[in-house]
């Protein structure tokens, strides 16, 4: 876990200015701490995603405490999605193993999206469904051996990107609203709006960073203020 919380804070500093909090914990252990109302929202969950939830609130608390904040309670807006606590901008992502959450002060970060999946290849059913013919194309050009783990990093790049633009759009994408364009050289990857979203025209572009390490794929996104017009 000290080797993703590392590298979420390479990906995110290297894009903002600013200071944003990153902390991580373990979907697969209990931890005390969750706020009343937060576990209010989840009466019935089976055991499994239940830890998940908490472990992820815990995370974004200990997010908000790197930015010399007290911890307030992440609920859930109407989709389902973290509504931050005034003030505060933030992200939640996990995989089998890590639970992650960033948070930074919405004066200097208009939004943030990160994503964190194993770094097992896509099922070859899901690329028709992931990637658009443009993103075939450039999988086709890959060496065969690691065409199935680059449609991976291409999915959580997506991921990466929708969450970042919800908060600016307020809108739901599907997959083939956005065309990912990695470096795989640089570890950084291009996304563009393939139609009008919001403040987003279509053709327009937001950058973010991805490195594969310690078995996950790792993506981040991050909008400065003067990057998108709410």
């Amino acid at each position: 876990m000290q080797c993703t919380e590392h590298t979420f804070e390479t990906l995110l500093g290297s894009q903002s200015q600013s200071q944003v909090g990153v902390a991580v914990t373990d979907p697969r252990r209990e931890y005390p701490g969750a706020f009343p109302v937060e576990l209010s929202e989840m009466p019935r969950a089976v055991e499994g995603r239940r830890r998940e939830y908490v472990a992820g609130r815990v995370a974004a608390h200990r997010a908000m405490e790197k930015l010399g904040l007290s911890p307030r309670p992440v609920l859930a807006n109407r989709s389902r999605a973290p509504s931050w606590p005034r003030g505060l901008v933030g992200s939640l992502s996990h995989n089998s193993t890590a639970c992650v959450a960033v948070v930074a002060r919405a004066t200097q970060v208009r939004s943030l999206g990160i994503d964190i999946e194993d770094d097992s290849p896509l099922e070859p059913d899901l690329t028709r469904t992931v990637c658009t013919l443009e993103e075939r194309a450039w999988l086709a050009a890959q060496p065969e051996a690691r065409r199935g783990l680059f449609a991976k990093l291409i999915f959580s790049a997506k991921e990466a990107v929708y969450k970042a633009q919800y908060p600016v759009t307020h809108r739901l994408l599907d997959f083939p609203s956005v065309l990912v364009t990695p470096d795989v050289d640089t570890g950084q990857f291009e996304a563009t709006f393939l139609k009008e979203t919001g403040p987003f025209a279509k053709n327009d572009h937001i950058g973010g960073r991805f490195a594969i390490a310690g078995g996950a794929i790792h993506t981040a996104v991050v909008l400065m203020p003067d990057m998108a017009r709410a």
